[in-house]
């Protein structure tokens, strides 16, 4: 006869099964938060884009930020040339160019960057000519590139709109000019007659400030009939050579600038894209940033669209925004142009690369708007890239992009998840790129980390234009500091 079941026993047996359902639902709750953590944590780590946003729309999407405009500031609207944003992509003259010529366009400009700040002896190219009897040497001055944004300024008395490429890198501001003695490129909208406008000025030979342009160029200036010739010519070989001379220059209709000293180009070749020369917002005494010095204060800010279907501004004067950080200007690398940054590391995925101080140090580093792709020191991209791969490894990769040797094929996608990308200062702060600064799509098939190394270890880290994207870039010459602040633009 079998022994009966005690009711204890049944009741220790009920409980232990009661503790182990519980047991169980406890491991899978702290499974699921665990699970969540992870997904939470990496999407603080990391953007979610959506395929179809890589590529520009084909219409115009203006920024929804207001250009406002003060006593203390001048607000213009900055568009990228070849988009459908800007009137010079319905030009013949400024038909855009490959994303192949727009990397090897880029890489010239990068090229010519180095030789300026390692004070090469090189000659650029053959010498160029503004009349029979003037020849200004020509050396590596800025290159334009390809991945130029315009504003549109006025010039003259009655003032004429004219598109001009904006140049952190540049610092001489120049337009075509009638009767183009020797050969003017073309351009959209009318070149500037300097005999139609009351407020015209030659500047003399025998000038100082005609001397100033040794610096400014890289070019010793010339003399025709005893006016002042300047002459610069760029590393993709495009050239600008004329009068120098002085003019009203109008940003708003109510900020307006006499006797501003720019370049009447007489003899001008290049990838200019339709626009009309160039607005350079270097740090020499003849750029327009210390020429308007009295009202600004060398203070401009600029936030580049976060696609060439989009728009930005350019500001002069004002105050940052409130969340802009700040870091000191560096002067070691930069020469007397640039804008020099010290940068001390660069974060992938929210987690910081281990790379030694001095890969950063040695080379220097500087900011530039003209430069599309940010150039890092060869340890740097090298650590840069492997950390990007595994954390991308789950996307197939495809053949390179000139420069770019990171590419993949998201056509199978319609949502990616990319990390986030961030650079260190040695003020302490960390700026993130935007999401559409980490990444450059020729296409679907093909897209591509937007970041290169530099060939040696002493060439200067440049911080690219596309890395700039949506970002308000502050500058304030005077006080030595860039700032730069999220969401400037869309």
């Amino acid at each position: 006869m079998a022994t009966p079941i005690s009711s204890v026993s049944l009741t220790m047996r009920c409980f232990l099964y009661a503790y182990f359902l519980c047991l169980c639902l406890l491991f899978s709750l702290e499974k699921g938060y665990a699970l969540e953590g992870r997904k939470v944590a990496e999407s603080h780590h990391s953007h979610s884009i959506e395929v179809s946003s890589l590529l520009p729309s084909a219409s115009c999407k203006p920024s929804t930020k207001v250009l406002s405009n003060n006593d203390n500031k001048a607000s213009l609207k900055v568009v990228h040339k070849h988009g459908p944003c800007s009137k010079l992509s319905q030009d013949e003259a400024s038909a855009a160019p490959t994303h192949t010529e727009i990397l090897l366009q880029d890489q010239s400009r990068v090229k010519s960057i180095h030789s300026r700040l390692s004070n090469s002896k090189t000659s650029g190219g053959k010498d160029v000519k503004v009349t029979d009897s003037t020849t200004i040497p020509a050396k590596d001055g800025s290159t334009v590139g390809s991945g130029n944004y315009i504003v549109t300024v006025g010039l003259g008395t009655p003032k004429k709109d004219l598109s001009l490429i904006f140049d952190t890198g540049s610092d001489i501001t120049w337009t075509q000019c009638q009767p183009c003695a020797r050969s003017c490129y073309k351009q959209k909208e009318q070149i500037f007659d300097p005999s139609q406008s009351t407020s015209y000025t030659n500047i003399s030979c025998s000038s100082s400030i005609c001397n100033s342009l040794t610096s400014a160029t890289g070019n010793t200036p010339g003399c025709a009939s005893s006016a002042c010739v300047y002459g610069i010519q760029y590393g993709d070989s495009s050239f600008s050579v004329g009068f120098f001379g002085t003019e009203k220059l109008t940003l708003t209709s109510t900020d307006a600038f006499n006797n501003i000293y720019f370049g009447c180009g007489q003899n001008n070749q290049g990838l200019f894209g339709g626009s009309a020369g160039l607005l350079g917002l270097g740090r020499d005494k003849l750029s327009v940033v210390s020429q308007t010095a009295q009202k600004y204060n060398k203070i401009f800010s600029y936030c580049l669209p976060s696609s060439s279907s989009s728009t930005g501004f350019l500001t002069f004067g004002g105050s940052a925004s409130k969340n802009a950080k700040f870091t000191p200007l560096s002067t070691i690398s930069a020469g007397p142009s640039f804008y020099g940054l010290d940068f001390t590391g660069i974060s992938v995925g929210g987690k910081k690369l281990a790379i030694s101080a001095s890969v950063f140090s040695t080379a220097g580093a500087i900011i530039d708007s003209g430069t599309v792709i940010t150039r890092l020191p060869p340890a740097a991209y090298s650590a840069l890239r492997a950390s990007f791969r595994n954390l991308m490894s789950k996307y197939p990769m495809t053949k390179a992009l000139s420069i770019l040797d990171t590419c993949y094929d998201f056509s199978s996608y319609t949502t990616i998840s990319v990390p986030k990308i961030g650079f260190s200062f040695s003020s302490g702060i960390e700026v993130d790129i935007d999401a559409k600064g980490i990444l450059y799509a020729s296409s679907i098939s093909q897209v591509c980390l937007a970041f290169a190394g530099n060939s040696d270890a002493t060439d200067v880290f440049i911080f690219g234009n596309v890395q700039q994207k949506t970002l308000e870039v502050f500058y304030d010459g005077s006080a030595g500091k860039v700032g730069f602040a999220p969401g400037g633009c869309s």
